[in-house]
């Protein structure tokens, strides 16, 4: 997520891309290296080496947090946050509650991040990052790779090492499931909210619906996405539906019903967040800042409303749903 773009080393500021039918076009990401435990790609799985650069404000940068967190990764790999409102220059580092600086490059933008990596280099800048210190550049800004390698490269320097969410034996349908739910509902939000014709809204909001409804028969039987287990797949869906009900809902016109509304994906998010070191890379107060004051396109006051009020510490009833 991030608006703005660099152009042969030059910051623009720019809106949301769009095709000639009003249907917002994610672009795709740039930094694609993969590190291993071994190094054979060239990048080594080493702590210390490596910092994530992130916004509490992001649901794709916050699936490398929580990764990070609940592997027990905190000491190995270093973090900093960006401020949640994105102004002229994007993604910036403060000073302000939640935020950590960037002590590694000492940038006041994030986009500077990307011009140590490539003077030269024209894109988009999102967070997340990892970064590599010893090579001086940044490794990745994918999600679902960045989580592939926290979960399964750094495991040797994990204090939660019995901890795996990518299990050989459910590999395919992890990532067949990720694939499901990535255009129709993880991007699916964004399509519909930053569409700028009815014909690209309907069609975003309805994939989006139909997909959760599929999703919502899904956990009638299943615990999680995949089975009986949490997954990298649950971690991808869980930080859509966190931010669905105070945001998207509202702010980017998802209202055929609520994450609430929905009994199976209401308890499976609670269940999902009630995991420990979860609610700590939750930060409401930031996602709400972000979206509603960094679009003035879809909300011109940046108002930012009070509610909804919502207990995600409420008790779940998905002890019992095993199969």
């Amino acid at each position: 997520m991030g608006l703005g773009i660099l152009k042969d080393g030059k910051w623009i500021s720019e809106r949301e891309q769009e095709d000639d039918s009003g249907r917002f076009i994610r672009p795709s990401t740039t930094f694609r290296n993969f590190l291993t435990a071994d190094g054979s790609s060239g990048f080594k799985a080493e702590p210390g080496r490596y910092h994530l650069y992130i916004s509490w404000a992001c649901p794709w940068a916050c699936r490398t947090a929580i990764m990070r967190q609940l592997k027990g990764l905190q000491d190995a790999i270093g973090l900093s946050v960006v401020a949640p409102e994105i102004k002229e220059n994007s993604w910036e580092f403060s000073s302000e509650p939640g935020c950590i600086p960037d002590t590694v490059n000492h940038t006041q933008y994030l986009w500077q991040v990307y011009l140590k990596a490539d003077p030269n280099y024209s894109g988009r800048v999102t967070v997340p990052i990892l970064w590599d210190k010893q090579t001086g550049t940044i490794v990745n800004n994918e999600s679902r790779e960045i989580i592939r390698m926290l979960d399964t490269e750094f495991n040797n320097f994990a204090k939660q090492q019995d901890v795996n969410f990518y299990p050989e034996k459910l590999r395919t349908v992890i990532d067949e499931t990720i694939d499901a739910i990535y255009q129709p509902i993880n991007n699916g939000v964004y399509r519909a909210g930053f569409a700028t014709t009815q014909s690209a809204y309907d069609e975003a909001v309805t994939e989006l619906f139909d997909n959760l409804d599929h999703w919502e028969k899904v956990l009638e039987e299943d615990r999680y996405l995949c089975g009986d287990r949490i997954t990298q797949a649950d971690w991808c869906l869980f930080t859509t539906l966190f931010r669905f009900d105070a945001v998207y809902y509202v702010h980017f016109k998802c209202n055929l019903r609520r994450i609430v509304d929905y009994p199976n994906l209401w308890n499976y998010l609670k269940d999902l967040y009630q995991q420990p070191g979860v609610k700590e890379t939750c930060n409401l107060d930031h996602i709400k800042r972000h979206y509603y004051k960094s679009h003035p396109k879809v909300n011109p006051t940046r108002i930012v409303p009070k509610g909804p009020l919502i207990n995600f510490d409420e008790a779940h009833n998905r002890h019992g749903v095993n199969r």
